[in-house]
């Protein structure tokens, strides 16, 4: 689990790093947000798919604080720059993001006492902006004529250098980010499945920053140097495949324009490919079975069966229902969406779902630093 914040000193990390001392409030306030993040459920889906019993299992990340598996990585790079003393009381956080991750970092800045302005393309989800400004932030949309994406680092970066006490999260380069899933979501399904007497063959996430898929790989193979960690994207948009934006899809909070810095695509196994109509008609599928959940996870879970595919039908494969389908209720998600012969969805049967429990922290080992 993350690192308790009561418990910090000033002291030398083992990277020779000064760990500063925060304030008792913000002690405080970071100990209750631990509460609200992470340890959430890990779903077993039963399926038919072509004809024949599956199981999937799933992280279902709308049970933290603001609906998301972001969470996990706003509250551990607000920790850990408090640790380092790269951020202080009342700076400035200022983030480029398609959506979540704006929503995560207005959340919990917010609660520990920033200002929050979120630079984001303006074409995103009318529900993520509302959610964002609710908590008080600023939001600064960037067209595409001015850049879209990369437009809006470049804003966020700009800002930082005109403008004193400004805190950069610097999602798709921040070791952190890899660091809060390796920390909390990998050994939560790891501890989960043995729960049940299982190991992970795989695991499959679409990448938005990476920091899931990196994250998480990264704990799996110290468990399990043989299991495979399969990044995924749209077929309508194969930038981690090209190396370059290509094309344009749906599936808000997977590749954005660039390969992430924190991406490693050497360390990982094959790319995974889903096209957004079909990640479309698997959310709603499972929306009409109880869990309602976000495009983003019906990419997922039809990812995992690829996957699944390759290394038979009993092989346990897990992934992440990112968040919720509540922030897509001005999308296509829910209108009707067009079948075509190639997708994968029409011919997978939402049986029901089953719950693993959640973990104790002393049942998950501590995870070396990065």
């Amino acid at each position: 689990m993350y690192t308790n914040a009561a418990a910090l000193r000033e002291k030398w990390d083992n990277r020779g790093q000064r760990v500063l001392l925060m304030p008792a409030h913000l002690t405080e306030r970071f100990r209750a947000l631990h509460r609200l993040i992470g340890n959430t459920p890990l779903l077993a889906i039963d399926l038919i798919y072509k004809g024949e019993p599956r199981v999937i299992y799933a992280k279902y990340e709308s049970l933290n604080l603001t609906g998301s598996i972001k969470d996990r990585m706003a509250l551990h790079i607000l920790e850990h720059a408090y640790r380092l003393g790269t951020i202080q009381p009342g700076d400035l956080i200022a983030e480029a993001t398609s959506g979540n991750t704006g929503i995560s970092f207005a959340a919990v800045g917010r609660s520990l006492g920033h200002p929050v302005t979120i630079f984001m393309p303006d074409w995103m989800s009318t529900e993520r902006m509302a959610l964002i400004a609710s908590f008080g932030a600023s939001i600064v949309p960037v067209s595409k004529a001015d850049g879209g994406f990369l437009g809006s680092i470049s804003r966020s970066e700009a800002l930082a250098a005109s403008t004193p006490r400004v805190f950069l999260p610097c999602q798709f380069s921040n070791a952190a980010n890899v660091q809060a899933h390796f920390e909390t979501t990998g050994p939560e399904i790891w501890s989960q499945l043995a729960q049940v007497g299982l190991t992970p063959d795989a695991f499959v996430a679409g990448v938005g920053t990476g920091g899931t898929v990196m994250g998480v790989g990264r704990y799996l193979r110290r468990r399990n140097p043989s299991v495979r960690i399969h990044p995924l994207e749209p077929a309508e948009s194969p930038t981690m495949s090209t190396g370059h934006k290509v094309g344009h899809h749906r599936i808000q909070g997977v590749s954005d324009e660039f390969i992430p810095a924190i991406v490693a695509l050497d360390a990982l196994d094959e790319i995974v490919a889903v096209a957004d109509g079909d990640s479309i008609l698997m959310a709603q599928r499972l929306a009409q079975h109880g869990l309602a959940v976000g495009i983003s996870s019906g990419a997922n879970l039809l990812g995992a069966l690829k996957v699944q595919d390759s290394l038979g039908p009993q092989a346990v494969v897990a992934t992440v229902f990112a968040d919720s389908n509540k922030k897509y209720l001005s999308t296509d998600l829910l209108r009707p969406e067009p079948v075509r012969n190639d997708y994968m969805s029409p011919q997978v049967d939402v049986v029901g779902f089953r719950a693993c429990q959640r973990v104790c922290a002393l049942c998950i080992d501590q995870p070396v630093a990065l």
